[in-house]
């Protein structure tokens, strides 16, 4: 994607990411519809703020977002990468 490579499947701690590239600290989660129960929205709430605390950043879309809507996802993506790239790096904590 513009020459930025997404690993899949990369772990954060005990945790999982769906996408992850890692020049630009940017992971992504395609969440389904079981992310959405009471149970999963609590979990993956503790799950963000941990990867966050890495100084990963995180875009979330939804199952339908990536069906019914892939070229808007792309460009928010996109958009992400150029954003973070003109960004002076932090370090992470």
């Amino acid at each position: 994607m513009n020459g930025y490579r997404f690993r899949r499947q990369y772990s954060v701690g005990k945790y999982v990411v769906d996408f992850y590239c890692p020049e630009s600290r940017l992971a992504l989660e395609i969440d389904g519809d079981s992310h959405f129960l009471e149970k999963s929205i609590q979990y993956d709430t503790t799950r963000q703020r941990f990867i966050e605390l890495t100084g990963i950043r995180l875009l979330r879309f939804t199952n339908r977002d990536v069906t019914e809507n892939v070229e808007g996802v792309m460009e928010c993506i996109l958009n992400k990468l150029e954003e973070i790239k003109a960004t002076p790096a932090q370090l992470s904590p």
